[in-house]
């Protein structure tokens, strides 16, 4: 991740968002159970001096985390994560692109996503159970609800995982889920938001 570029950048954000701010972008984009206490040690450190380059970043949330155990990701992962998600607005791009496959299918094109992080993952599970035959009645005890035809039949109800031997040849594919799915015939279900939950800072 670049500290800096022409418009916005994480630099911009790691310096001018205030406390709350950052606290909720680890939190939603990253999943960082610690978002508060990087937030506060980032807006401490920066009433110092300005924070311009990731190795600057990364200390100060390696000064406030715990320290790493084998086998454990770089305590600061999490936060640049985030970070670039927020700043590249990756699951906006996500949704958009999703959106955009259903439009350009025809009728028996395949659909196949890979996401690496459970954000990701989510945003792609939600739109193909909206969008599927796999949309779940509220209740066993009410009549099912008329909708629109489905526009994806999935291929897969569960996502693909790496197997072993992939992992080992290729670490950065440990996290990758691979969701497929066919498109049908029906015309394109109404405009409805895939994304939800709840967004709070831990």
């Amino acid at each position: 991740m670049r500290m800096s570029k022409s418009g916005d950048s994480a630099a911009d954000a790691v310096m001018t968002l205030d406390e709350r701010a950052l606290a909720q972008i680890l939190w939603d984009y990253g999943e960082e159970r610690a978002s508060r206490r990087i937030a506060r040690a980032i807006v401490r450190a920066r009433e110092s001096a300005p924070i311009t380059t990731t190795g600057e970043l990364a200390a100060i949330i390696h000064a406030v985390m715990p320290a790493r155990r084998p086998g454990q990701i770089d305590p600061a992962t999490r936060s640049f994560q985030a970070l670039r998600i927020y700043i590249n607005r990756e699951l906006g791009e996500i949704e958009d692109g999703l959106a955009a496959a259903e439009a350009m299918l025809k009728p028996g094109g395949i659909l196949a996503v890979v996401s690496f992080h459970s954000l990701e993952d989510r945003i792609v599970k939600r739109f193909l159970g909206a969008r599927s035959s796999a949309r779940a009645n509220p209740s066993r005890h009410r009549p099912a609800v008329a909708g629109p035809a489905p526009t994806f039949e999935l291929v897969t109800r569960k996502p693909i995982l790496p197997a072993d031997a992939e992992t080992a040849a290729n670490a950065r594919a440990r996290s990758a889920k691979l969701r497929v799915a066919r498109r049908t015939d029906a015309a394109l279900a109404a405009p409805n938001s895939t994304v939800g939950g709840d967004s709070a800072c831990a």
